[in-house]
């Protein structure tokens, strides 16, 4: 059974980083997609950033771009989204997701298309 737990979260002021860690374990995860989405208060469940975990190849959200960065390591089974330059509109409650396809074209940003969720981590970024 995968289980995907999340951690990192926190308050920040505006301008200031994070950097959120989300440690599978269950399955091995060569072949998988792994993701980052966020929901804020009253709003769906948004797309972040997507890493192919057996190429690295990454995918962002228009809004994110150049502010975050996806990555995993390997050996800790372990995806991290490291956020700089936060603003207020980054707060939201994020979570880290998995899916057993190589996501291709709109896959990447389709909730449905990842099998596994964390239980997410809270952002909360003051201005």
């Amino acid at each position: 059974q995968v289980q995907l737990v999340e951690s990192g979260g926190g308050l920040v002021q505006a301008g200031g980083s994070l950097r959120l860690s989300c440690v599978a374990s269950g399955r091995t995860f060569s072949s998988y997609t792994m993701g980052w989405f966020r929901q804020a208060p009253g709003k769906e469940r948004e797309f972040v950033a997507a890493i192919r975990w057996s190429s690295g190849y990454t995918y962002y959200a228009d809004s994110v771009k150049g502010r975050f960065t996806i990555s995993r390591d390997n050996a800790k089974n372990t995806v991290y989204l490291q956020m700089n330059s936060l603003k207020p509109e980054d707060t939201a409650v994020y979570y880290c997701t998995a899916s057993p396809h190589i996501l291709t074209g709109s896959g990447w940003y389709m909730k449905d298309a990842y099998n596994y969720w964390g239980q997410g981590t809270q952002v909360t970024v003051s201005s």
